[in-house]
């Protein structure tokens, strides 16, 4: 098969497999050891959790490509351009490049059904593989154990949380969940938690396999100073003046903390020095995690979609002291636990505008309401889009107020794709 533009690549793979998730490695590593039966030579960071990987990717990249190291960065979902998942050297792919890449791939496979995420985790790292990188960054797109991301061994794995997202494949509480995610460490290998408390299956399977397990105020710590902070690790190095970072949030000082790890335990093939360091915190940006687009009305863009990522929300949300009014732009994947994401906003919000989800597992703005009317909120609005939903939300603010977009990450990037035309 062969297409001559990206966007005809991805509406064709779209249709090759019977589902959009089919969770297992033996198709992939399949296809990928007839793409690439050699060695993958660059250092590999695989980065799971249920929140904060994006935010822990962005600080990798950032540091890593600060200290002049040759960087592959692979993330999802992307907002509005597919070659934001596949970064090389701080660009995004080049779409002659990806196509290519593709066309490979496709001549491999043979007749092995390839899923949307797969062709895509497979593209990354075959451009990855002829770039001659140093390190390269993998995020995994669901759970750990059987994501695609998997076929490759990581040299250090780091789990950021785990929370209840995804139950229907990856079981109903924090020890199954957990398990599934902590499937990316590896024997003999560090494998960093940015939790203090993670799960105990967490902590089991890393002691059967022998992983060098190290955790969050357990054997590094974080401490905030004022305007700045610290760390600590497990040989007692310290790490002091430290700038908070970029990404908005004092969750992204206990990511940041976690990095630092992953950053010490490669420091003998990869070294950072102090100002690398400071440059690659501050320089670390993500869309859609506490975006402010400022403006008499500030809209904030949050892909918080679990009930944890809520709560950070929440916090972020408390820190910026809204004198007024707060507006809200929901919509919600079927399959999230909306109802309790709501729970944990209700009480900040003053208006909230609902919109469906143009997805296939997208929940109609109705059930949203219907959440709502159980917590006795009646003032809502059902919107057909989320442009229509920003219009009214502006016509209604007054300076002062502030208007909130979040929940499912088709959302942000509708708010997006919007506000940048």
């Amino acid at each position: 098969m062969r297409f001559d533009n990206l966007q005809a690549w991805l509406g064709w793979q779209e249709t090759l497999h019977p589902s959009d998730i089919e969770l297992g490695l033996e198709r992939i590593q399949q296809v990928w050891h007839y793409l690439h039966p050699s060695e993958f030579k660059p250092v590999v960071i695989t980065v799971s959790g249920t929140n904060g990987k994006g935010s822990s990717c962005a600080m990798l990249e950032s540091i890593y490509l600060a200290a002049g190291y040759k960087v592959g960065c692979y993330t999802s979902p992307h907002f509005l351009r597919y070659t934001e998942r596949i970064k090389l050297l701080g660009k995004e792919a080049n779409e002659n490049a990806l196509c290519h890449a593709f066309e490979v791939i496709d001549q491999a496979r043979g007749n092995q059904s390839l899923t949307y995420f797969e062709f895509g985790t497979l593209a990354a790292l075959f451009l990855f593989a002829q770039a001659d990188l140093d390190v390269v960054i993998l995020e995994v797109g669901l759970g750990g154990r059987l994501d695609a991301v998997n076929i490759i061994d990581a040299d250090v794995a780091l789990l950021t949380s785990v929370g209840l997202d995804h139950m229907d494949w990856l079981g109903t509480d924090r020890e199954s969940i957990g398990k599934e995610k902590a499937g990316i460490f590896r024997q003999s290998r560090p494998a960093i938690c940015a939790e203090s408390a993670p799960p105990d299956s967490v902590l089991q399977y890393a002691s059967e396999i022998g992983a060098q397990c190290l955790v969050q105020d357990r054997d590094f710590k974080a401490t905030r100073v004022d305007t700045s902070w610290s760390w600590c690790g497990p040989d007692k190095r310290s790490r002091y003046s430290l700038p908070v970072p970029a990404l908005r949030g004092d969750i992204q000082i206990r990511n940041a903390s976690a990095v630092l790890m992953v950053l010490q335990v490669l420091e003998d093939r990869l070294p950072v020095n102090q100002n690398h360091l400071r440059q690659g915190l501050l320089g670390a940006t993500i869309p859609g995690r506490f975006q402010v687009v400022a403006g008499d009305v500030p809209i904030i863009l949050d892909v918080a979609h679990n009930p944890d990522a809520a709560k950070v929300l929440l916090a972020n949300l408390t820190e910026r002291h809204c004198q007024g009014r707060t507006y809200a732009i929901c919509g919600m994947l079927a399959d999230k636990d909306s109802q309790s994401v709501i729970n944990v906003m209700a009480d900040v919000i003053s208006r909230w505008y609902l919109v469906p989800v143009q997805a296939s597992r997208g929940a109609p703005a109705e059930q949203l309401s219907e959440h709502l009317v159980t917590l006795g909120i009646t003032d809502s609005r059902l919107m057909a889009n989320v442009p229509q939903a920003i219009e009214q939300a502006r016509l209604q603010s007054r300076p002062g107020d502030q208007i909130i977009v979040f929940g499912s990450f088709y959302v942000v990037a509708d708010a997006l794709e919007w506000l940048q035309t």
